[in-house]
This record gives C-alpha cells, sequence and structure tokens, in this order.
C-alpha cells in the first residue's frame, strides 16, 4: 500500500508552496497542478522565470513528472559561515530558506520523489533526491524534463557544447530564441525584465553535467549523454546536482556570488595541507618553438634545463616549477598516441632523482605533470602509483591534463563531461587527497564548487586560455570570463607572459594587461608563464609585481564592468588591510573613474600603478607601460587610461 493511502482519502494532487529569499525579494515557487509538477520564480514582483517544468525520464519505466501528490513538506532556515581554505573570499555566509517537498505517484508503481528547494538573496537552486524504495532500487536516467523558462528574447552568452576543444571556444552574444543547439553553463544571461541570470549547476557527481538547449519556448536541461544515449546510471539512493541560477539586478551582482560554493559539502577530512603556489613552467619556450614537448635535439624537459629553471625560481623568488615532457610517450603524434604515456617513467635525458634533489636543495617545489591525451583506461591503470611515485620525490602538485576530442573509458568514447568522465574526475581527484597532492586540471571537467569540498582541487583550466594567443584569442575575451567561466570558479589562464610581440606567438595584449590578469582572472596555482630570462633580464620591474601578487584573498569587490566590454575588480589580501585592483578592456581604449570607498577610513595608502602608456596599444605598441606611485585614501576619486587590449594593475599599501 502506499503511504498515500494512510494519509489521504483524495489524492491531494494540486499544490503551491512558496520559498522566499531571506530578504524577501526573492520568491521560488513550487506548483503541482493536476499531479504534474513546476515551478516559477519572481523578484520584487517581476517575473525572472516563468512556469518550469520538472521530471525525469527514466528508462523502461514511465517519467517521473505526473500523477504526484504531496505527502509533506518541511522548512527550515540556514544562517551560518564558514571559512575557505583559499579563495576569492575568505569569510562565507551561507544563509538561505529551504523547502522539502515530499511526493509519491498516486497511481502504480507509487515511487517517491523529494524535490529540495534553496532560495538566496542572490538565487536559487533546486534538486531532485530519489529515495531507496522497494520498487526500485536503481535506474537509468534517459533525459530531464527541467526547464528554465526565461523570455527567450533575452540577451545570453555562451560556448557551444559537444564540440571536439570542450570548453574552449569564444564566448557569443545571442538572443536566447537562438539557442537551438546546446551551450555549456554557466549560461549568463540579461533577461527583457532586467535581470541578470547564471544559470548553471553545483556539486555534480556521478551524473553527466548539464548543458542547455532552448525546447519550444523554454531552455531545457540536456544532461550530457553516455555513449549509449544514456544520461546517467545511478543506485537509490541518489540525488541530482543542484541546478542553480543566481539572480542580479546587474552584472556585477552575478560575481560576488557565492552560492555555488555553498551548495556544495565542508570538507571531509583535514586539508590544512593544502597551500597555493607560484611557478614557472618549462612551457612558454615550447609555444614560441625555443624547445619541443617529444625528445630530441631540443628537449625542453632534460635534466641541464631543469636545473636552469630551478635557478631562476630561486633568483627570481617563485616557489614552484612545472616540467612538461619529462615522461615517456611524447614521440611522434603524441595526441594520437597518447595510449601509451608512462607517468613513471622518465625521458634518458631526465633525471627525476637529481632534478627533485636540485629542486629540494634550492626550496623549489616541482609542479608533476600528467598528460592523459584522454586515455582514461590508460591512465587510470597507472593512477595510484603515479601519485605514489610523485610523493617519493617529494612532489606535492600536479598539473594533468586530457587533450582530445572525447575520453576513451572501458574501451568506449565518451565526451569528457559525460558521467563516466565526471567519475573519472572525481576518481583522481579522491587519490589526490589521498596522498596529499594538489591539481591543477586542464580539459577539465566544469567547476561546480565541489572544491569547497576537496580543497585540493586547486585551479581548472576550462575555457580558452593564453595557450590560445598568437591569433586565436581577442582582447574581448578576457572582458567575457568573469560574466561567464569565472562564475563557476578559479581558472588557470597561464598569466604573465611578457614577451608579447614575439612574431612566433604574438599576443593580444599590452604588458601591463599581464599583470592585470593576475587580479581579473583568479586562480590558487599561478603560472609566471613566459621564460625566465624575460623576467631576468627585460622587465624585472614588472615582474616584481607577479612575485607579490597574492593567492588568497579576503574579499572581491567588482568595481565596474560590461560584458564583452571591460572589467575591474578589487581584492583585498587575506588577513591583511592591503588591496589590488586590476582591469583589462576589449578592442577599444577607455578611461574609467574609481570610486576609492572600500579602504580603512583615514588613513594614507601607498599606491603603486602599472599601466598602460598613453600610446600603448595591442598590436601598435605593446611595450608601452608606466610605474607610479600615489597617495590614495578613502573616498578619493582616481580616473585610469586602458589601452586598446590593455590592462592596469594596482597595490594598495597602508603608509
Amino acid at each position: 500500500m502506499s503511504l498515500l493511502g494512510d494519509i489521504f482519502k483524495k489524492p491531494k494532487a494540486d499544490a503551491i508552496y512558496e520559498v522566499k529569499s531571506p530578504n524577501g525579494q526573492l520568491d521560488c515557487v513550487f506548483v503541482l497542478d493536476h499531479g504534474q509538477i513546476s515551478y516559477f520564480v519572481k523578484k520584487n514582483d517581476k517575473v525572472v522565470l516563468r512556469k518550469s517544468r520538472l521530471g525525469l525520464i527514466l528508462r523502461d519505466m514511465t517519467p517521473m513528472a505526473d500523477n504526484f501528490a504531496v505527502i509533506r513538506a518541511y522548512t527550515r532556515t540556514v544562517d551560518e559561515t564558514w571559512k575557505a581554505e583559499w579563495g576569492e573570499q575568505r569569510i562565507i555566509r551561507n544563509n538561505y530558506n529551504e523547502t522539502a517537498i515530499y511526493l509519491e505517484e498516486y497511481e502504480n508503481p507509487n515511487r517517491l520523489l523529494t524535490l529540495r528547494f534553496r532560495v538566496y538573496d542572490d538565487g536559487f537552486a533546486f534538486r531532485y533526491e530519489i529515495p531507496a524504495q522497494p520498487k526500485m532500487k536503481n535506474m537509468v536516467v534517459e533525459d530531464e524534463l527541467t526547464e528554465f523558462s526565461v523570455d527567450t528574447n533575452s540577451r545570453s552568452w555562451s560556448i557551444p557544447a559537444y564540440q571536439p576543444d570542450r570548453y574552449e571556444y569564444d564566448y557569443v552574444e545571442h538572443p536566447v530564441y537562438t539557442l537551438t543547439d546546446s551551450v555549456h553553463t554557466p549560461l549568463t544571461i540579461q533577461s527583457t525584465s532586467g535581470h541578470y541570470l547564471a544559470i548553471h549547476e553545483a556539486a555534480l557527481y556521478n551524473y553527466g553535467a548539464m548543458t542547455l538547449k532552448l525546447n519550444g519556448a523554454s531552455l531545457k536541461a540536456d544532461v550530457t549523454p553516455l555513449s549509449d544515449g544514456m544520461r546517467a546510471y545511478v543506485e537509490l539512493p541518489f540525488s541530482t546536482p543542484w541546478r542553480m541560477v543566481i539572480v542580479g539586478n546587474n552584472a556585477l551582482d552575478l560575481i560576488t556570488s557565492r552560492m555555488m560554493l555553498n551548495l556544495n559539502d565542508p570538507p571531509r577530512d583535514d586539508f590544512s595541507w593544502v597551500e597555493p603556489t607560484k611557478f614557472l613552467g618549462i612551457w612558454w619556450a615550447m609555444y614560441v618553438g625555443e624547445w619541443t614537448w617529444a625528445p630530441g635535439e631540443r628537449h625542453g624537459a632534460t635534466t641541464e634545463h631543469a636545473m636552469q629553471y630551478i635557478d631562476s625560481c630561486k633568483n627570481l623568488g617563485i616557489p614552484g616549477l612545472l616540467i612538461e615532457g619529462w615522461n615517456d610517450g611524447w614521440e611522434g603524434d603524441w595526441l594520437e598516441n597518447g595510449v601509451n604515456n608512462k607517468f613513471m617513467e622518465a625521458t634518458p635525458d631526465f633525471d627525476m632523482q637529481v632534478v627533485s634533489d636540485y629542486g629540494r636543495a634550492n626550496g623549489v617545489e616541482l609542479v608533476g605533470h600528467h598528460e592523459t591525451v584522454g586515455y582514461i583506461d590508460n591512465y587510470e591503470q597507472q593512477l595510484e602509483d603515479s601519485y605514489k611515485y610523485l610523493k617519493k620525490y617529494g612532489i606535492r602538485y600536479v598539473k594533468s591534463g586530457y587533450a582530445g576530442s572525447k575520453m576513451t573509458i572501458n574501451g568506449r568514447r565518451e565526451f569528457h563531461h559525460s558521467q563516466l568522465g565526471v567519475l573519472h574526475y572525481q576518481r583522481a581527484l579522491e587519490l589526490a587527497a589521498k596522498y596529499h597532492i594538489m591539481l591543477d586540471v586542464h580539459e577539465p571537467i566544469k567547476s561546480t564548487g565541489i572544491e569547497r569540498t576537496w580543497p585540493n582541487l586547486m585551479t581548472r583550466e576550462g575555457a580558452r586560455g593564453q595557450e590560445y594567443e598568437g591569433g586565436a584569442l581577442s582582447p574581448s575575451h578576457a572582458c567575457h570570463l568573469p560574466f561567464t567561466r569565472l562564475l563557476a570558479g578559479g581558472m588557470d589562464y597561464t598569466p604573465g607572459i611578457l614577451d608579447v610581440g614575439n612574431f612566433a606567438k604574438r599576443i593580444a595584449s599590452t604588458v601591463a594587461r599581464q599583470l592585470a590578469y593576475y587580479i581579473v582572472i583568479y586562480s590558487s596555482m599561478q603560472m609566471a608563464s613566459d621564460r625566465p630570462q624575460i623576467y631576468e633580464n627585460q622587465y624585472p620591474d614588472l615582474f616584481e609585481f607577479i612575485r607579490e601578487v597574492p593567492l588568497r584573498w579576503e574579499r572581491t569587490l567588482p568595481l565596474l564592468g560590461d560584458i564583452g566590454k571591460y572589467y575591474v575588480v578589487a581584492r583585498q589580501v587575506w588577513e591583511s588591510d592591503d588591496w589590488y585592483v586590476g582591469g583589462v578592456t576589449n578592442e577599444e581604449g577607455r578611461r574609467v573613474e574609481l570610486y576609492i570607498d572600500f579602504l580603512e577610513p583615514a588613513v594614507n595608502y601607498i599606491a603603486t600603478v602599472y599601466r598602460d602608456s598613453e600610446d600603448a596599444h595591442y598590436r601598435d605598441h605593446q611595450l608601452g607601460y608606466v610605474i607610479e606611485e600615489k597617495i590614495i585614501r578613502n573616498g578619493d576619486r582616481m580616473e585610469m587610461y586602458i589601452a586598446p587590449g590593455g590592462g592596469f594593475a594596482m597595490r594598495l599599501h597602508k603608509q
């Protein structure tokens, strides 16, 4: 007998539950209409999302979408704070109202489903929770019916999903009604109601990543399929990732939201060993053609080169060194031959023992490198032993890579962001935590805030970075990122390339802009990406900023910005009174006025400013820059010129 048989003589197939934000401005309304589940959202009585369908389509079963009745509902309020291990904000408030609605089908097979809604001042989230039950021990998700019914005349900024280069595409502005092909999240929208929205997900485990595409007059969740077309195979009980929407009055409001992190659980273990770091790399010299990844006459990752770079790290005050191309497997077409990569065997001209000993003697940590090329079958056979190998040599950091259009898992070709891809990334992360290893993941699964639970996940790529310089990046790209990709967490953009005019890989940037990236694009592992001789011999004055800029922030205050056009942000140093301010613009130069209202009152601050010269330009005069000092007080206004394709960086230190 169903639970409803004990409670109701007649099924309660109609119900409405309102869940309001703590400040009362945002209202998420769950609707049960003749057994069908849906929701809509308002802010200050303006519609944010129209009535949007909910439900799951399961293989060999009727959909979990209709014929539901409410068993009970449970409401609670949470208001707490927690301290991050690292990040853009040290102390984070987690304040929401929650309603869990317990449902049962009033017709056979009488399945149970819980919909849990959380509403914050800056957005809302919900997820499906399916308990273990007599008639269903596991399930295969064939599709989701989840909708986000925004006005399709709204503007959106997105990158395409299911493409060979994963997330590495230019953000493009489109009306929502054109999104007939799937796009990745976060999907940023300026709605016709005047609100700014970012649709994303949080706490992604054991499930395909959510993409979005137009379905009639609504955006519909398009969970990344496995190679057999199914979205997920799960055992019960099971909870889907949170479907979340940040809601702001302007674009800058999206950036200050910490909802994604709050929707994740606190750390399960002690992660006090986690430590952000900066590093040089045997990397950019290969991109500009001086060295190669593969062994040969111009091999980059040799013992000799590594020791030279360690000397440079010591001289420049950079604590880490990334060495790519050290291991066996880079010969020939490495994208095709990646199945042969070995992660515990060095090339004949690289001695791991000698290099690690030399690094330790000079106070420089090595950053390991695992390029899997997406051959997961090969990588997982070696994964735990490869972590043990690194620990043997005192290596605590790893940059991993998953180049390739798809992954090979269990002999099948799968999307990186499929359920099997998600499971692999999680397995690698948890094993890394076991061996106290911190990860910088390239070609990753997108961030959904799990770094709160697993703080050893230090940073990811997950968008076009500076390896695309040389013609494939425009200055507008970095002006899109804060409002799109970076809403999902930090990114290893590989900043600090000061040899901007190198014709082998000419960069669409002024040199001052390269400093701005360290503030504008957050990462807890930051690379000083250029060759050390550029820092040592040509730009020691600019490198001083790269060496000193912090990796953790007390709080972050977006000051100015327009999606794809420009962005200016202020960040307070972790447990300090010092501040940094950075800004970038697109192809157009502009003057911005900064209102300095975040400093301690009645105190003089010394502002060290690194900015573009008046004649600087990302094409014609990339090397024009000015370094100057000013005295600044709270309440002052500053005018700052940003050259076309340029930027500025400023440190504010108490006098």
